[in-house]
């Protein structure tokens, strides 16, 4: 699910909910406790990450298992020339390449030979600073949509300490150094 300001408020519960799943949420249950449930965390982590997409191909890259929405700003690690997590199987990879980074679905020593064999996206190396501030300007927007669902469905400040919480937990708000070099 892509996350910025023009999430529903169906996406932004289904988001919460997900962000819920690994925790427990006292009896009875509603959102209130759920929400308190969240709060009462000392880390935020939700599966996922940054899906990368050739939008001219249609050939797009996911975040393997263990890989987290809260490690995005990893990905500035490839504009010094480092490979961010992006989870295991099937271990997709951060691969630099001239002028290029190579996005491998299936990073792992076979990755020519295996079923994702030649699944990779091109990204021009001078394009990552920008892709990474769009990134988060969406997810600064989904923090705008989170903060209206909260609000219509009542949380009252339980919804702005969830907001905060977020925010601090995915590093959204934060400066993004994108320097190059």
């Amino acid at each position: 699910m892509a996350l910025n300001a023009g999430c529903t408020d169906e996406q932004v519960g289904l988001f919460v909910a997900a962000l819920a799943d690994r925790i427990d949420v006292p009896p009875p249950g509603g959102l209130d406790e759920g929400v308190d449930a969240l709060l009462a965390q000392e880390l935020l982590i939700i599966a996922g990450g940054l899906q990368v997409r050739d939008t001219s191909t249609g050939m797009a890259v996911a975040p393997g298992c263990c890989a987290g929405l809260e490690d995005w700003r990893d990905w500035t690690q490839a504009i010094t020339g480092g490979s961010p997590w992006l989870g295991h199987d099937p271990g997709p990879e951060v691969e630099v390449l001239g002028d290029d980074l190579q996005v491998w679905q299936d990073g792992g020593p076979n990755r020519h030979r295996g079923r994702w064999a030649g699944l990779h996206v091109d990204i021009p190396h001078s394009a990552l600073p920008e892709l990474l501030m769009r990134t988060q300007r969406d997810l600064v927007g989904f923090l705008a949509a989170l903060t209206a669902w909260a609000e219509r469905a009542g949380l009252g400040r339980r919804g702005i300490n969830l907001v905060e919480a977020i925010d601090q937990n995915f590093t959204i708000t934060a400066p993004l150094d994108v320097a190059v070099g």
